[in-house]
């Protein structure tokens, strides 16, 4: 399934997957997709599951490395070849999925696109509902830092790409106009999930939209 993204036509959705990453948390899901070697694959997509289970009965703080390894049926050194902390097993692990997501819509950014951006942000919207550790009413099992760091990256690291294809002629720095606007997109859609009434993610999508479009493409003066 897959979002057309310059048409803005939906043909559906689907969360799929999870990956792992190296140590630049820009860079997350590019290197679990450079890991050749099977069995590290395998090591981490055990370590995953095996946290993803434990989110579903605990809350992160109460999560230890030696119930993750436990749960995945490995040593504790085995963790530490692969993450330097639990911290950095929930990063890599939401940027992954949250990729995955978006590759999966087919999303891809290049600078100019509004359906494009519109795709991102609705992107966001639906991962927040069913990201790890989530519950209906927006609680969250998992520390709201390490989600949004994770999100934020993935959507920085895609808006750069795209208005470094298409720089603007104004003078401003593209890495701080991305990173404002991946800010707001996540604040924003933040905001939306805590509201008792919240609208649909399409809706939350379009009133986003309106709030980020004059970030990213500036009216002249």
């Amino acid at each position: 399934m897959s979002i057309n993204a310059c048409n803005g036509r939906l043909e559906g959705r689907q969360m799929t997957g999870s990956s792992s990453c190296g140590n630049a948390l820009v860079s997350m899901s590019d290197s679990c997709s450079k890991v050749l070697d099977p069995r590290v694959r395998r090591t981490r997509m055990l370590l995953h599951q095996a946290f993803e289970g434990l989110l579903k009965t605990k809350r992160f703080e109460e999560i230890s490395v030696q119930d993750i390894a436990d749960a995945a049926t490995v040593n504790r050194a085995t963790f530490y070849d692969h993450y330097t902390d639990k911290f950095a097993l929930l990063e890599c692990m939401v940027a992954g999925q949250f990729n995955a997501l978006l590759a999966s819509r087919g999303v891809k950014f290049d600078g100019g696109c509004a359906s494009a951006l519109r795709a991102i942000v609705l992107g966001v919207c639906d991962f927040l509902t069913g990201a790890p550790g989530a519950s209906c009413c927006g609680e969250r099992r998992v520390e709201e830092p390490h989600l949004e760091s994770a999100i934020i990256a993935v959507v920085t690291h895609m808006l750069l790409e795209g208005m470094r294809a298409h720089p603007l002629e104004d003078g401003r720095s593209p890495e701080m106009r991305a990173a404002a606007a991946s800010w707001a997109i996540y604040g924003a859609a933040r905001q939306w999930l805590k509201s008792p009434n919240r609208s649909t993610s399409e809706r939350a999508a379009e009133d986003i939209m309106g709030l980020i479009q004059p970030m990213l493409h500036p009216v002249a003066s």
